[in-house]
C-alpha cells in the first residue's frame, strides 16, 4: 500500500472539494492518503511517504495588508531533499501559487502560476493535440522552464492559450504540475479525475 501526504486548501479553494476530487481520483487503487495541516508537513516528510500532493497557495492571508506565507527556506529545501532523494510531489493548482519565483521549491517545480482572468470555459488539451477535457475553470497561466520538463496538458480560452500540465524526474524522485482545478465541476469531472489519478501514479514512480 503507498503511502500519500496530501495538503489541501486555502483562503480561496475548500478543502472537502479538493478531497472528494481526490478520493474519486483514488479509487480501487492501492494508495493511502493522509490529510495533513501544512505546519505538519516537515514532520510528514521525515516519515518518507511514497508522494506527496499540494494544492494549498504559499499566502496564509492574503487579503490583508500585511501578508504571511508558510513555506519557510527551511521547508522548502527539506522538500526539495525528500523529491531527490526518491519522493513523489503533486503541485495541484495553487500547489504552485505565490512562492518564490526565486526559490528553491519552484526550481524544482520547473514552472509556477503567474495570473489568471475570471473564469469562463476552458479546454484543455493533451499535447498531441486531442482533447481532455473542458469545462469552467480559472484559466491559470503560467511560467514553465519547457525546455526541462516534459509538457502533457495545455490549455485554451477566450483569453489565450497555456501551459497546465507538465511533469520531469527531479534527481531520485518525481515531480508533476497540473493547473486544473478550481470549480466543483472540474474537480469532479470523471475526465479530469482520470488523469489526476493517472499523475498521482506518476509520482509514485508506477
Amino acid at each position: 500500500m503507498k503511502k500519500i501526504v496530501a495538503v489541501l486548501g486555502d483562503y480561496w479553494h475548500q478543502e472537502d472539494m479538493i478531497i472528494e476530487s481526490l478520493e474519486a481520483a483514488i479509487k480501487n487503487q492501492q494508495a493511502q492518503v493522509s490529510y495533513i495541516r501544512y505546519h505538519d508537513l516537515n514532520k510528514a516528510l521525515n516519515d518518507r511517504p511514497d508522494a506527496v500532493i499540494l494544492y494549498k497557495e504559499n499566502r496564509l492571508n492574503p487579503l490583508d495588508e500585511i501578508v504571511e506565507t508558510w513555506m519557510t527556506p527551511t521547508l522548502m529545501e527539506q522538500i526539495v531533499s525528500y523529491v531527490e532523494q526518491g519522493g513523489g510531489w503533486l503541485a495541484w493548482h495553487t500547489g504552485m501559487a505565490s512562492y518564490p519565483s526565486d526559490s528553491s521549491y519552484i526550481n524544482m517545480l520547473k514552472g509556477s502560476f503567474t495570473y489568471h482572468p475570471d473564469m469562463q470555459e476552458i479546454t484543455y488539451t493533451y499535447s498531441d493535440g486531442s482533447v481532455a477535457f473542458s469545462f469552467i475553470d480559472e484559466h491559470y497561466f503560467v511560467d514553465c522552464q519547457t525546455e526541462e520538463t516534459d509538457v502533457f496538458l495545455l490549455s485554451q480560452s477566450i483569453d489565450g492559450h497555456s501551459i497546465a500540465g507538465w511533469q520531469h524526474p527531479f534527481g531520485k524522485g518525481k515531480v508533476c504540475c497540473i493547473t486544473p482545478a478550481h470549480t466543483k465541476e472540474g474537480l469532479n469531472d470523471t475526465r479530469f479525475t482520470t488523469l489526476l489519478r493517472e499523475k498521482i501514479a506518476f509520482c509514485l514512480g508506477q
